[in-house]
């Protein structure tokens, strides 16, 4: 594949950044202060859309309702706020763990009130999705137990089914419902969707707009994920995915940091699925899901994207007819060794190149940290927060 045959497709690849990647976030033990953090959504905004200017590729943010939205907070002015910085407000994320009301879950809890609780907040979702011109709902669900015994599993499948088919019929024709699924955590015991079986299940069952969301984070040691991916691809259900990276469980790694080759095969079935089998995949949604505890906040997402458009591009230069010649004659080696040229392939000039001619700086990274962004915001931000005497996050720890 040449460069006029790489540069549409990267065109084509946009990438999403969560405003959670710009706030302070920590652990469940503490939370980690950084001064550049940004506390309030207009400040999540003004980052976004830097990481957007220099990477020419990050065009909308994902909001989370319960952080980026509190009472008070005007959806149709944060849109335009968006748009003065360049970008737009994409997916829209629920909140279903932080309220107290939610200790024993949240649609699949036994408690009525705790459905009508969740129903309403899901209303208010939808409504925000409407004023900011949003076509996606982005949802995960804490639901499970901790104990044998503590529920029952099949009552608790048939809640989660009325609450999203109800979610579906309330949605506008043009949105998207993704599923999100979670093996383990909070829930110790069952979790109510757990793998992408059931994830697809309820997606089914909720209705046609309802596709299921990978995010390459949530996955027992050892699954393979490009399996998954090229599963729901030909199923026509891949909604899209949260990218992250991980050594041992739910890590929230910058994309790629411990294994790169695990994205690099993702990217692959997608371009194989494309190329191959004449399935469209135009409509993925590629967001990332990161919180940055010790690495600078916007520094971090700018090396994920990066790294994203690298293993994109690795994936699109894969020579398919030769693998395809490999694959049916069963020669092993020569199939491998397919992927191997490909993930091996030094891509940064062609990217270089790209971003010239999109008028960007060949080095987004580089050109950031010249910018002098960081210390300008840190000093304004370490101001306000002390006029308000706090700060306001509303990111998890």
């Amino acid at each position: 594949m040449d460069r006029d045959q790489l540069f549409p497709l990267l065109d084509q690849f946009n990438i999403e950044t969560p405003t959670w990647a710009y706030a302070d976030t920590g652990t469940r033990f503490g939370k980690y202060l950084q001064p550049a953090a940004a506390s309030t959504i207009d400040e999540k905004l003004a980052d976004a859309g830097t990481v957007h200017r220099y990477t020419g590729c990050c065009p909308t943010v994902a909001v989370h309702v319960q952080w980026d939205f509190s009472v008070g907070v005007d959806a149709t002015a944060t849109a335009s706020v968006a748009a003065k910085h360049g970008i737009r407000i994409g997916s829209i994320n629920p909140n279903f763990f932080q309220d107290q009301v939610y200790k024993f879950g949240s649609v699949c809890n036994p408690d009525e009130s705790v459905h009508v609780h969740a129903h309403r907040h899901m209303m208010s979702c939808i409504a925000i999705a409407k004023a900011v011109k949003s076509k996606t709902l982005s949802l995960w669900f804490p639901d499970g137990t901790n104990y044998p015994g503590q529920d029952d599993i099949v009552e608790r499948k048939h809640r989660m089914h009325g609450a999203l088919r109800q979610w579906h019929e309330a949605m506008p024709p043009e949105m998207k419902m993704l599923i999100e699924y979670k093996p383990f955590e909070p829930a110790f015991y069952h979790t109510d969707i757990a793998d992408w079986g059931m994830a697809y299940i309820f997606a089914k069952d909720a209705g046609p707009n309802a596709r299921v969301l990978v995010d390459t984070g949530h996955h027992l040691q050892g699954q393979n994920i490009e399996q998954i991916v090229a599963l729901l691809i030909d199923e026509e259900m891949l909604g899209g995915f949260h990218f992250n990276d991980r050594k041992y469980a739910d890590d929230d790694l910058t994309m790629g940091s411990i294994d790169p080759y695990a994205v690099f095969r993702i990217f692959h079935e997608i371009r194989n699925a494309a190329e191959l089998h004449d399935r469209d995949v135009s409509d993925i949604a590629y967001m990332i899901d990161q919180s940055h505890n010790l690495k600078p906040k916007i520094e971090a997402t700018i090396q994920t994207v990066a790294t994203a458009q690298e293993l994109y591009a690795k994936a699109c230069l894969v020579d398919r007819k030769k693998l395809r010649d490999a694959q049916m004659a069963t020669n092993v080696i020569d199939a491998e060794q397919c992927l191997k040229d490909a993930f091996f392939t030094d891509v940064r000039p062609m990217l270089q190149e790209w971003r010239k001619k999109k008028n960007l700086e060949p080095d987004p990274l580089a050109a950031y940290r010249a910018s002098g962004y960081e210390a300008k915001v840190s000093a304004e931000r370490e101001s306000s927060r002390t006029t308000r005497g706090s700060n306001p996050s509303g990111s998890y720890a």
